[in-house]
């Protein structure tokens, strides 16, 4: 037997998204209320109409946010009679179903770390603008933001992408600060490991990291930590849906 959804907790679960990126807010939202049986394994999730109305998003993004979950192996589309996109909790990859088996201990862990993220990596970047860069340190920057643009796989693509965090860090000159960023970045690191890569959001990645150098060249300290906050928040949204 098919397993059906209490019709009242979508509507107190699911929310119009808010935020510049409905993307990773659709995936968040989707992905909590799955895991959390809102939509029961077995059960066929409303139709795309319906959803991209309820989350007041288009029909464009919910699409894109459902390729991420089937990517995940949280749902699964099925054709013909009686067909719709089902829910199935089946991780695909082995870092997905490695994921799946963590401890509680520590998937609260990975969640804390999204946390204290949010704290430190826009104080870096304000810092970092703040700072009065040497032509050398100017360079490093822009250098290492190259060396994200031009990563082609995902391994490369997540080294390149820690290593323009942590050069952002370095430029605030705290070591504290540097210490705490590198230990973000390595859980960071673990949690990108477990989902599948995913163009959109790497899309909205490296127009944030593009932002984010324009502002802190420009000593635009305020600018810097905001864009890094939405960096963080988007991220963390998209880790959360699918992990959380």
């Amino acid at each position: 037997m098919t397993a059906s959804p209490d019709q009242r907790l979508p509507e107190a679960v699911l929310r119009p998204v808010r935020g510049h990126h409905a993307f990773e807010a659709c995936v968040e939202q989707l992905g909590t209320a799955i895991r959390l049986g809102v939509y029961p394994l077995g059960s066929t999730l409303p139709s795309e109409r319906e959803l991209a109305a309820r989350l007041a998003v288009s029909r464009a993004t919910l699409r894109e946010a459902m390729a991420a979950l089937r990517e995940a192996g949280l749902v699964e589309t099925r054709r013909g009679r009686g067909g719709g996109t089902v829910v199935i909790l089946k991780p695909r990859t082995p870092s997905a179903r490695a994921a799946a088996r963590i401890s509680p201990e520590r998937r609260r862990d990975w969640l804390d770390a999204l946390e204290f993220r949010r704290v430190v990596e826009p104080g870096a970047a304000w810092l970092a603008a703040n700072a009065d860069l040497t032509g050398v340190r100017r360079e490093e920057l822009e250098r290492a933001h190259a060396d994200v643009v031009a990563a082609r796989r995902p391994a490369d693509h997540r080294q390149a992408d820690s290593r323009f965090h942590l050069t952002i860090a370095s430029l605030a000159d705290s070591p504290r600060v540097i210490e705490a960023v590198t230990s973000v970045q390595a859980t960071l690191h673990e949690m990108l490991l477990a989902i599948p890569v995913l163009g959109t959001n790497i899309g909205h990645s490296d127009r944030q990291h593009a932002a984010l150098v324009r502002a802190v060249l420009a000593g635009e300290a305020a600018r810097a930590r905001a864009v890094m906050e939405e960096h963080c928040d988007d991220t963390a949204a998209l880790l959360r849906g699918l992990l959380g």
